[in-house]
Order: structure tokens, then sequence, then C-alpha cells
């Protein structure tokens, strides 16, 4: 059980020395296929790629006042507690910024030519480090219409919150500000990618062909593969001929 378990180790350790020499032999064709890829990559980011722009605004969610004993006048209770309790509605908020009660007002008041699901896959809400700020964000084409639609949202959201959740506030702490620079594509992120990604295609296409290739190219694949040793080499040449014999 050793010995072919040594063997088995040789035979993989060879397997693995044989591929890196077979890489070094191609490492030409590996180079340019990282080249080709990644100017195939630029080229088709830079230049083909629409860019995509942001917008932005923030809601406070409030607890809803407590009016007991202990809080006779009614008025916002800011502890731990509460605190903990908008930050988990703020969780389920963010629904209802994206549901159709908002969003198909949102369309009616830009008369927006989006269909609710293409609207619907625009907006963004997320909760700020887990706190009861929630993040509003908006992505398109056009810097203007996602401040717009943003601007919008933050508008409409608050009252369709209130009416929906029947608890707590909801705020505007920050008015939509849109990102001058695209957020996408990524130039040179994804240029890396497709560099990368020759390198591992071509790196896979080598080995997939050297593993499937089972003919005889030297003697080592003799030995090797037959069993046998080689006893001699017979040399190619081609035969030179005078005067056209």
């Amino acid at each position: 059980m050793d010995n072919n378990r040594m063997v088995q180790e040789e035979e993989d350790s060879i397997d693995l020395l044989e591929i890196f020499e077979l890489l070094k032999q191609n490492w030409v064709i590996i180079v340019l296929s990282a080249i080709i890829a990644a100017v195939t990559g630029f080229v088709a980011t830079k230049f083909f790629a629409t860019p995509k722009y942001e917008a932005s605004g923030m809601l406070i969610v409030n607890a809803r006042a407590n009016s007991n004993a202990s809080n006779p006048s009614g008025t916002y209770d800011a502890s731990v507690d509460n605190i903990n309790s908008a930050a988990k509605l703020a969780a389920l908020y963010s629904i209802i910024v994206k549901s159709d009660k908002v969003l198909d007002e949102v369309r009616e008041d830009l008369a927006l030519d989006y269909t609710f699901e293409e609207l619907y896959g625009l907006v963004s809400v997320s909760s700020v480090n887990d706190t009861q700020i929630m993040r509003v964000t908006v992505t398109t084409e056009d810097v203007n219409l996602s401040r717009e639609i943003c601007a919008s949202i933050l508008k409409i959201a608050p009252e369709k919150i209130k009416d929906a959740a029947e608890a707590g506030s909801v705020k505007v702490v920050s008015d939509a500000r849109p990102n001058e620079s695209p957020v996408s594509p990524h130039v040179m992120r994804d240029t890396a990618i497709m560099g990368i990604l020759g390198i591992v295609l071509s790196i896979g296409i080598i080995v997939v062909a050297h593993l499937f290739d089972n003919k005889i190219n030297s003697e080592n694949d003799v030995e090797k593969y037959l069993g046998m040793t080689v006893i001699g080499v017979i040399p190619y040449f081609e035969k030179e001929t005078t005067n056209g014999k």
C-alpha cells in the first residue's frame, strides 16, 4: 500500500512538473491572450459601455412617540431601545419605499416612461451602519434624471411609510445629491478582470489540449505511456538535392 502511494505521489509530482514546463513553453501565448483580453475589455468599457450615474438622499426613521406615565408629554424618547427599534423599522420601511404605492406615484409625478418593474430596478434602499437612517439611491444613465427620481422618492415616501406602517415618523435628513462622476463602468477594474480571464482561459485551453493529446511526441512519451526503453533516436533531416535530382 505504501509503495503504491509513493508511486502515485511521484506520478502526481511529475504531472505537475510537466504542466509547469508546458506553461513555460507556451508563455508567449498566455501573455498575448492576457493582452488581447485586456485591450478588448478596455475598449468595450471605455467606448461602448453606457455610463451610469447615482443620486442619493437620506431619511431618518423615528419610533412612535411614547405617551404614558413615564412620558406624559408624548415627546420622542431617544433611548437605546427606541433607537434599536427604529433601526429595525428602517428595514421594514425600505420595503415600503420600493413598493408600488411609492414608485407608481413617482412615475406620475415625473411623467416617467418606465414601468414599475424598470423603476424598481433603478432604486436601492439601505440602512446606514445599521442605524435608523436609510439611504435611498437611484442609478440611471442620466445624472439629472437620477437626482429627480431620488428627490421625488424623498418627497413622497415619508407620508406613504407612515400611512402603511402606522408607526413612527420619517423625515428627510439629506436631500437628493447626484454624483457627477459615473459609478460604472469601472474601466481599470474591468480591464484587469478581462486580462486575468484571458490568462485563465489560455492556461485552461493549453492544459486541456495537452491532456487530450494521445500522440507520441517524444522519447519521453514512449517511456512514460508505453513503458518501453528507447535505445536510439533517428533524427529527421531533409535530403539535399543537386541539379534537381
